[in-house]
């Protein structure tokens, strides 16, 4: 039987073989987390997981195609796609629950072609908790304990640690129906880490939780990761997770990777289309490159109506040539707004400056956001709530409005 969060053999079992992956036993304390010990120098500059030209398929559909990834020791790494993508498939074969057609899957160095998913030394926490609604919370936690044959005073030290962890200290003796979602969340978590995994696997554990309590528990599950040092890879669709919580994001498309690296370089410097407007909203321009830099990635774009527009491209390794189609994203947030009747300035020297008229205005709380048409398409800008700035007073559709941008705002994007 294999239970998400334990990943055992069944429940009298007198525990499961060693796998080479496993790591040393050590007290539950963060400190003991954040610094396991391995034998052999080698490991300490090893992934925890790395996937080596993985494909899977199923039948004829490909989920995965040649996928490399190679997952920092201690790392918090998200995989970000829309649904399809193949990023809970590359979950599933790094827990054991699917194997890859091709490729290897490597977990603390060790390859673990055919080891099924209860030897390895991986821990899953799904969306739905998967809880023992007939055991009490403490006995939940434990279970997967017992399955390693770790019973008794062993057995309730280290869950009342794991407890204490995730700020369920006391409640080992309550129903766990007796618990909100986020406390059942996170005795999901207790009963995964209580096991002292190498990796975590987290497929959309917030996806059941409401708008505020998923927001908390996305700073909570950062926290966690930073104070017990586990490597954790969490599966998501929502960027505002992966990019609030992640050291790493890998954002995934049709079962290849997209881009790869942390959530400041995927946002500021997404390589192409699909990434700038996958990871936030962009405004988006078609044109042909008119000149570019190489050694600073200073480009020029020219676009249908002959505008000239000023950027950079964000991918260092592109080598386009003059006239390739290139398209421009520029993040609503770096566009300015003002009332077309205090007076259109003249386009300055490296900005970009257009007239036109509002079709919506939205109040978004913390932001203000105005749908712009222009001469080059409907632009979107959001302005910060604050007492510098804010709403446009008796803005409104259909008022005319001036919108402009820096060059440096401008991503020349190749693909």
């Amino acid at each position: 039987m294999t239970t998400p969060g334990a990943t055992p053999s069944p429940e009298e079992s007198p525990g499961r073989p060693a796998f080479p992956g496993d790591r040393a036993p050590a007290p539950l304390a963060a400190t003991a987390f954040a610094a396991p010990t391995r034998v052999g120098a080698s490991y300490d500059d090893a992934a925890d997981v790395e996937l080596v030209d993985v494909t899977k398929r199923f039948g004829r559909f490909v989920a995965v195609e040649h996928m490399n990834v190679s997952i920092a020791r201690g790392a918090f790494y998200s995989l970000l796609g829309p649904s399809g993508c193949g990023k809970t498939t590359t979950l599933r074969m790094i827990a054991g629950f699917e194997q890859p057609s091709e490729g290897e899957v490597l977990i603390a160095g060790q390859p673990v072609a055919g080891v099924p998913a209860y030897r390895r030394n991986v821990n899953t926490v799904f969306q739905h908790y998967a809880l023992f609604p007939h055991m009490d919370v403490a006995r939940n936690v434990g279970y997967g304990l017992r399955q390693r044959g770790i019973t008794g005073d062993d057995e309730r030290r280290r869950v009342d640690e794991a407890l204490a962890l995730v700020r369920l200290g006391g409640l080992g003796g309550r129903h766990t129906w007796e618990l909100s979602g986020g406390q059942q969340q996170r005795v999901a978590l207790a009963r995964a880490l209580v096991n002292r995994p190498t990796v975590l696997l987290l497929d959309e554990p917030l996806g059941a939780l409401d708008l505020k309590l998923r927001k908390e528990m996305q700073l909570e599950l950062k926290a966690l990761q930073h104070q017990v040092g586990i490597t954790f890879v969490y599966v998501t669709h929502d960027q505002e997770e992966a990019i609030t919580m992640s050291d790493v994001v890998v954002v995934m498309r049709d079962g290849h990777i997209q881009q790869q690296g942390s959530p400041r370089d995927l946002y500021e410097r997404p390589v192409n289309r699909f990434v700038a407007g996958f990871l936030g909203l962009s405004n988006f321009f078609s044109g042909r490159l008119a000149d570019h830099e190489p050694a600073t990635g200073a480009a020029s774009v020219s676009l249908g109506d002959g505008t000239i527009i000023r950027g950079r491209l964000t991918d260092p390794a592109a080598r386009p040539s003059a006239g390739a189609e290139v398209t421009v994203a520029v993040r609503p947030e770096r566009l300015s707004i003002a009332r077309a009747d205090g007076g259109a300035a003249a386009p300055l020297e490296h900005t970009t400056r257009l007239t036109g008229r509002v079709q919506q205005a939205t109040y978004l709380g913390e932001q203000n956001e105005y749908r712009v048409e222009t001469e080059l398409g409907e632009l979107i800008a959001r302005r910060q709530n604050n007492e510098a700035s804010g709403a446009l007073p008796g803005v409104g559709p259909g008022d005319a409005v001036v919108v402009g941008w820096e060059d440096d705002a401008n991503l020349v994007l190749v693909a």
